[in-house]
């Protein structure tokens, strides 16, 4: 069901190339919106608009804003010219087109075309958007700086790649070299079909030396054993390894979620790792404190992940400093990193693997 509501804008509070947060007035409450340029323009401070208040009528995600669907005090007029034919948010109200990197009219097709292997190429696959700023910045400690980080987004989370303040702040420092959205999941600097062209893209386009592939921000989630987006992390430690690149797993580990289903090593991972993912491949894990190490290496021997995967423990020391250093915030469900530092620990391990696994001499 979709729920929509008329309001006016009274303040601007950020605005980048592709998306404004605005303030808007509905009834007597004021309520947060976030608004794409290239579906409803650039608001302005009085403007009517309307707005999509779904999930915040439902008590869900997305950062509790409605999104501004059209703006009626200045519409978009005229048809809006834009390279390629591939359609994003297909078959709906909002589909758009976008010059994908595997299409005719791109000037990457020939090298698209051509390309079948990642030839090795760590590829850093994570389960949730949280995990993006500490595997980057262990692949940028690790690599001191050298390394030339791509991020793949795919489409299991929020779809615009805009939404994400991470991401832009992890460009913006040069942590991350470039992105590109894959499937539904548009605005990275290249868009590809599905995460396997993705995954090609990101290394013979933007030349990668290693590449961090996940959803971005938002899980959809039920509480049952497949029904969860992040399944997504599964499939695409498969196309890494068809693609002969070496994935890197990022598990969902915690000590801190109060829910049963979500401590040590999560539900999620162990679906992920034990029934979805059909290759071996290397987990990252953090060094933890004894009693927790021992309850999560139970449940790896007791699932047998241990005769699938390689298990690789790594320190996560120097991860505070880091994002202190960089300024970046590091926050999972609402808790920072003083209160889960093993949820984004292990992501910093995973980085750290996959560091290891470039060829030696690689970036030096």
């Amino acid at each position: 069901m979709l729920n929509l509501a008329e309001g006016t804008v009274v303040k601007v509070l950020e605005q980048t190339e592709a998306m404004t947060l605005v303030l808007v007035q509905l009834g007597q409450e004021v309520h947060h919106a976030a608004c794409y340029h290239d579906f409803s323009g650039k608001p302005q401070q009085g403007d009517l608009v309307v707005l999509n208040t779904t999930a915040v009528d439902l008590g869900l995600g997305t950062g509790g804003y409605h999104f501004v669907v059209y703006n009626k005090s200045r519409p978009l007029s005229g048809k809006q010219k834009r390279p390629g034919h591939i359609m994003k948010l297909r078959y709906t109200p909002l589909q758009f087109s976008v010059l994908s990197v595997e299409e005719e009219n791109s000037p990457y097709r020939k090298c698209l075309e051509d390309s079948m292997s990642l030839a090795g190429m760590p590829v850093v696959v994570t389960l949730l958007h949280s995990h993006l700023a500490p595997a980057a910045l262990a692949l940028h400690w690790a690599g001191q700086g050298k390394l030339k980080i791509v991020y793949v987004m795919t489409d299991g989370g929020a779809l615009p790649i805009a939404f994400s303040r991470l991401v832009t702040a992890l460009k913006e420092k040069g942590i991350i070299a470039g992105t590109v959205t894959a499937g539904h999941a548009f605005g990275g600097d290249l868009e590809a079909v599905n995460y396997f062209s993705a995954l090609l893209a990101a290394r013979e386009v933007l030349k990668a030396d290693v590449v961090i592939a996940g959803m971005g921000p938002g899980l959809a989630g039920t509480g049952t054993r497949f029904g969860f987006s992040g399944v997504e992390q599964g499939q695409i430690v498969n196309a890494v390894a068809s693609l002969e690149g070496k994935p890197v797993v990022v598990p969902r580990i915690s000590f801190a979620d109060p829910r049963a289903r979500h401590r040590g090593l999560s539900h999620h991972s162990q679906t992920i790792l034990k029934t979805v993912v059909l290759t071996r491949a290397w987990v990252g894990l953090p060094k933890l404190p004894p009693e927790q190490a021992q309850f999560l290496w139970q449940q790896i021997k007791k699932e047998r992940l241990d005769d699938k995967f390689h298990f690789v423990e790594k320190d996560a020391v120097p991860l505070k400093t880091l994002f202190h250093e960089f300024d970046i915030q590091l926050t999972t469900m609402g808790r920072i990193y003083d209160e889960d530092p093993a949820f984004f620990d292990a992501a910093w391990a995973a980085g750290l693997v996959a560091c290891d696994l470039l060829t030696p001499g690689h970036w030096k």
